[in-house]
């Protein structure tokens, strides 16, 4: 097979595979990303984001952007099947020096990738539209890919396929990985994106009533709302307006709401699957062509925006010369969160249906920052077992940082693609990773010296990190602690079994 046409190509063009080519991009490791459909897609869709995801965005710079379009915590106003009233979440809770973002955003899913294409081209990229993908073939070196665009076909060779092209992923079916999991039609859901006259915005809108459930959801930044009803084995599916205007005057009583035609529409049928496996040889696969959810607990495109976290730094340490080794730990780590977070959202979609309403989850497992990679053999804790922050663990944000430069947060320090050493102490010395990987050192001490030194005015990384005497961690691209130390020499052992190399560590 010929010398690749560049490193990676993905397959799919939402939030999943746009978060995979803005870190790529940033990385400047060459990518091509393509999309079946003729143009970005409409409709809200997924519209939750989970703080952890918001952290992925911070991460990428385009948070601000992100939250400016959303609202966090929206307050849900629910009326039972008896008309009884209740009102939550009035006020949303402040953030945290080690959780800055501390709630779900609601904001329409299209404003996601929105705000993921505009960084995209920012970084000199482009997502090619109305491009299909025919066929694979790979060797040991390459994937030769024929692409459909136009109604001309052309042959692309990549060291890499990533299949982000969701449920139906015709990268998943060519590789032959099955999609293991049962589809309930009994189970359904008109979605629809529609204006709604004679209610207010100030709140999520949820009827529970003896047939099924009925919501109307405002969505941020625009005059629409996101509707959601669910529909029964003997109920009518229609898409139409006429038919969502009969169902929220039964389910609700009431006759002064009155839906405009809907922009966007369509029946969710409850559709629970994931793969066995992320891999087959040089093809991944990412987001819902590796795992399908039902909305509840609006864990889907959060759960695939965090694969593509996962892996893009992976792929580009591997193309800077990393091990290839190191690309098995991206199904290692990703395929016990994604069984997970499915057994979440099904337990959550059930209770929705034995309620008959539905289910705004409140959770704090649905925010997804206590997911972790303990387990991961890119994880190793150094110390005795204990409680408290250990290695695997999502790395905590700290405000109130002091350095030459002025005040500043961890996550400033952390954002980009490179690892990072945090030392409570002395800092070992001459560190240095193999090829093109970068490594940055920050030092916590009480008389900054130098452009890498800060003082822990307020306290606050001391208490998220709680270290003792010399600790040092080592932080991941991702935002996950990868090692953990009290004798900070130890750490070029730890970069050499991660990168395969006898040491990296200088005089």
């Amino acid at each position: 097979m010929a010398m690749a046409d560049v490193d990676v190509l993905i397959v799919g063009a939402g939030p999943t595979g746009l978060t995979l080519a803005c870190e790529l991009a940033r990385s400047g490791i060459s990518f091509r990303i393509v999309e079946l459909s003729p143009g970005p897609q409409p409709g809200s869709r997924g519209k939750g984001l989970q703080p952890r995801s918001l952290e992925v965005f911070d991460d990428l710079g385009i948070v601000d952007r992100i939250l400016a379009n959303g609202r966090m915590a929206m307050p849900v106003t629910s009326v039972d099947a008896a008309g009884e009233e209740t009102r939550t979440g009035r006020e949303p809770p402040a953030p945290r020096p080690d959780v800055p973002y501390p709630a779900t955003l609601i904001t329409p899913q299209w404003r996601v990738e929105e705000a993921l294409r505009a960084r995209l081209a920012a970084l000199g990229g482009s997502v090619s539209f109305g491009t299909a993908l025919d066929h694979f073939d790979q060797s040991g070196t390459a994937v030769s890919a024929t692409l459909v665009e136009n109604g001309e076909s052309r042959t692309i060779a990549a060291r890499w396929l990533v299949g982000c092209d969701g449920g139906r992923s015709a990268v998943r079916k060519a590789a032959g990985i099955d999609f293991l999991g049962d589809t309930f039609d009994q189970f359904r859901m008109i979605v629809a994106d529609v204006q709604a006259e004679g209610l207010d915005r100030d709140s999520w809108h949820v009827w529970g009533h003896a047939e099924g459930f009925f919501a109307l959801c405002p969505l941020p930044s625009t005059d629409a709302f996101q509707l959601q009803a669910s529909i029964g084995p003997h109920q009518d599916p229609a898409l139409s307006r006429a038919n969502m205007q009969a169902i929220l005057e039964r389910r609700t009583g009431r006759r002064d709401v009155r839906l405009a035609e809907p922009s966007w529409s369509s029946l969710w049928r409850a559709n629970v699957r994931m793969v066995d496996r992320y891999r087959d040889g040089r093809v991944f696969l990412a987001g819902d062509a590796a795992h399908v959810h039902s909305p509840a607990g609006g864990q889907g495109m959060n759960t695939g925006i965090q694969d593509a976290h996962n892996l893009a730094w992976k792929l580009a340490a591997v193309a800077r010369g990393a091990p290839d080794a190191l690309l098995d730990s991206y199904e290692a780590e990703r395929l016990p969160v994604a069984a997970g977070v499915l057994a979440l959202s099904n337990e959550l979609a059930m209770s929705t249906a034995r309620r008959r309403n539905l289910t705004i989850a409140r959770d704090p497992r649905t925010l997804q920052l206590g997911l972790h990679y303990r387990e991961s053999a890119l994880s190793c804790d150094a110390r005795a077992d204990g409680e408290g922050l250990r290695a695997g663990d999502r790395a905590p944000d700290a405000s109130g940082l002091h350095g030459e430069a002025g005040v500043c947060r961890l996550f400033d320090l952390l954002r980009g693609d490179h690892f990072t050493l945090l030392g409570f102490g002395a800092m070992p010395a001459g560190l240095s990773l193999p090829g093109a990987l970068r490594l940055r050192s920050i030092r916590i001490t009480d008389a900054p010296a130098g452009p890498d030194d800060f003082a822990d005015g307020d306290g606050h990384l001391r208490d998220a990190y709680a270290p003792a005497g010399d600790t040092l961690f080592v932080i991941r691209p991702d935002g996950y602690i990868g090692f953990v130390s009290d004798d900070g020499g130890a750490a070029a052992g730890y970069f050499a079994r991660l990168f395969g190399t006898a040491d990296h560590a200088a005089g």
